[in-house]
């Protein structure tokens, strides 16, 4: 699962930065950092809650 979360954070990631670089593409700089931000919380709870089963 931590696999697929990573591979998600760097493919928002990429967006973002492809969004900033071609001005046009504003829309996708701004959806690739709402799904970055996503995954990433996503990934925090899924990781805090797993820890607090093995305790």
């Amino acid at each position: 699962m931590l696999t697929v979360i990573v591979i998600l954070l760097v493919v928002w990631a990429v967006l973002a930065v492809v969004g900033f670089a071609i001005k046009g593409l504003l829309w996708l700089a701004i959806i690739g950092i709402i799904l970055f931000i996503g995954t990433l919380v996503f990934g925090f709870v899924r990781r805090s809650a797993r820890r607090k089963k093995s305790v």
